[in-house]
């Protein structure tokens, strides 16, 4: 497999505090890539910078070979990087489906796909086939405020999707998410990756890592700890010590522990 996303040497400070400090990442195109780590490591952080919402005080962002460092976030995503939040990001005023229609606009700003007064039919299929794909197509026409926490994270999902991107990067997907939700997300994840889409994924939960992800990268304060499979991953000492380091982090060192 090629590299299709790569953060290399990215540091960033936030005052006195060093966020980051000569951090790498690797993204294999096809793959399922996971990123852990114990609280404030700075795994949201390298998501920022890597999705052009925070720019590094040193380091380079490359995506299929091209330097986007810095590069505007509706840039980014123009170019085929798409990404969900920890807090899910919707237009709530406005329905399901017409959240999708903003979202076909690729190429457009945010704010121009919001304000576009009629979509094509083919954008109004491609929507209502991701909201059929991820079980909302029957709340299309809802107020996507009324939607469930866990409904809104698919929704987000749904919303990345029919943008087409080249690789999704996904900030806590499961969290918040009751069991049956998580397990319906883990399918689609493994649906669309066996399709040809790459994942990057931030997750405090282990168990839905190390069953999902073929490749897994551990931060601890801001840089790079281990890299591999889950299995010796699960078993680093490094990572059970950077856990433990961790202070409130012990339901995921027991859950890596016992696999």
């Amino acid at each position: 497999m090629t590299t299709l996303l790569e953060a290399k040497g990215i540091s960033r400070a936030f005052g006195g505090l060093q966020a980051l400090n000569s951090c790498s990442l690797s993204v294999e195109r096809g793959s399922i890539t996971g990123l852990i780590g114990p609280n404030g490591s700075g795994k949201t952080t390298l998501f920022n910078v890597m999705t052009g919402y925070i720019k590094p005080d040193a380091g380079r962002v490359e995506f299929d070979g091209k330097d986007i460092t810095g590069a505007r976030p509706n840039t980014v995503f123009a170019l085929g990087v798409g990404r969900t939040f920890q807090m899910t990001r919707i237009f709530s005023r406005i329905s399901v489906v017409e959240n999708m229609l903003v979202a076909t606009q690729r190429d457009e700003s945010w704010l121009r796909g919001l304000t576009r007064s009629k979509s094509s039919k083919g954008e109004l299929a491609a929507a209502m086939e991701w909201l059929d794909f991820v079980g909302l197509s029957r709340l299309a026409d809802l107020p996507a405020g009324s939607l469930s926490y866990g409904q809104r994270k698919l929704l987000e999902l749904a919303y990345v999707l029919v943008a087409d991107p080249d690789v999704i990067l996904l900030d806590e997907p499961a969290g918040g998410v009751n069991l049956t939700l998580i397990n319906e997300i883990s399918d689609k994840i493994r649906t669309l990756n066996q399709a040809g889409k790459t994942f990057l994924i931030v997750e405090h939960n282990m168990e839905f890592v190390m069953n999902l992800c073929g490749s897994v990268t551990v931060m601890h304060q801001g840089g790079n700890l281990v890299s591999g499979n889950p299995e010796d991953v699960r078993s680093n000492p490094l990572v059970l010590d950077a856990y433990l380091g961790g202070g409130d982090d012990e339901e995921e060192l027991e859950e890596m522990s016992n696999g």
